[in-house]
């Protein structure tokens, strides 16, 4: 990358090659200290991971050259909402969530959707850049250099619900994953329940991991064994939910429940149950997770739990802007809890 592309301006001083007009950048320094440009971010951000050497090289060419991020009024009063794949409630509730609070603070918000083949994020970064938004909400999870990049310019981000661990420092908004998956199971185990069976997310997945791990922790608390032959991972839709099932509901001795990590999953248990003939809830029990619109409407209507989405998507744009003002806020991680609502797909097991 050459240094008028990089686009980040550190210094109104003279430039170290003599000419005055063109200004000191990022990656003249990065070029200078013979280091990448994400490294210069890490040492202007104070993050982790440059030895002391190369630390002490950047500090003194930052100092040399005096440094300073753009000033707010070079920003844009735009944010900007970044998706994997919006597909169904579940992005709409997110969008809800931070058109509210960008119209109550007079911002507009910029839409930007990777794709089912993701073929939009080689261009995504470059374009964010360019615009200079104030901040950046990411449902999608960002690279460790995508994060760099941000921050080398400036550009304070959130990332909503992570799926992955993140570094230390990472500002983010997620839910009590575990706690869910624990009250959906206790559910289940009050209702007198002891053969439940759960849908697992992809193990990739951290809130997936963190909802088996809920469902573990209730089945163990009420000295049940956690078998692994009712355990089923899969993806985290309505095809996948129903083959599944089907798996679980073919074996000799079934499950007289089913927990199901999203409630698109669960709405895939409903179709295996209807072809097996089985009656929700006087022959399976069906918990879901996430609580979208969709789950009130079904017959019957779905226990699940409830995650509040929009009151995240709230929470993540408020910390966003906050952090593109210049804020200091007390947290940069957040986690909303989750509750359990009960509905009409749960009851006591069939008598045996």
């Amino acid at each position: 990358m050459s240094h008028a592309e990089s686009g980040e301006v550190v210094a109104d001083r003279e430039d170290p090659r003599g000419d005055a007009a063109r200004p000191v950048t990022i990656a003249y320094i990065a070029e200078s200290a013979g280091v990448s440009i994400p490294t210069v971010s890490k040492v202007i951000n104070g993050r982790n991971g440059v030895s002391p050497d190369t630390r002490a090289k950047v500090e003194a060419l930052i100092s040399r050259y005096g440094y300073r991020r753009p000033p707010p009024s070079t920003r844009s009063n735009m944010m900007e909402l970044v998706f994997d794949q919006l597909e169904h409630m579940w992005g709409v509730e997110i969008i809800r969530g931070v058109e509210r609070v960008a119209r109550e603070q007079r911002v507009g918000v910029v839409l930007t959707e990777f794709g089912p083949q993701r073929s939009a994020i080689h261009y995504w970064i470059d374009d964010t850049l360019a615009r200079r938004p104030d901040c950046v909400v990411s449902v999608a999870q960002l690279s460790d250099e995508q994060r760099d990049q941000l921050r080398a310019r400036g550009i304070p981000f959130v990332v909503f619900d992570p799926t992955v661990e993140l570094p230390d420092g990472v500002p983010f908004v997620g839910a009590t994953n575990w706690s869910g998956g624990r009250s959906a199971t206790r559910h289940l185990v009050q209702l007198g329940h002891r053969r439940i069976a759960m849908i697992a997310g992809p193990d990739r997945v951290l809130c997936c991991r963190a909802r088996l791990d809920g469902y573990r922790a209730a089945m163990e608390a009420a000295g049940l064994p956690v078998d692994t032959d009712l355990i089923v991972r899969t993806d985290l839709n309505t095809g996948s939910g129903r083959a599944a099932a089907l798996e679980l509901l073919d074996r000799p001795q079934r499950p007289t429940a089913i927990f199901a990590s999203n409630d698109l999953q669960a709405l895939g248990v409903y179709q295996a149950a209807r072809e097996r003939g089985l009656r929700i809830p006087a022959d399976l029990s069906v918990v879901g997770f996430d609580d979208l619109p969709l789950a009130a409407l079904v017959d019957p209507p779905l226990t699940t739990v409830h995650q509040p989405l929009t009151e995240m998507a709230v929470a993540a744009t408020e910390l966003a802007l906050a952090l593109g003002r210049g804020e200091k806020t007390p947290q940069v991680g957040l986690e909303l809890a989750t509750t359990l609502a009960v509905r009409s797909s749960t009851a006591p097991p069939p008598a045996r």
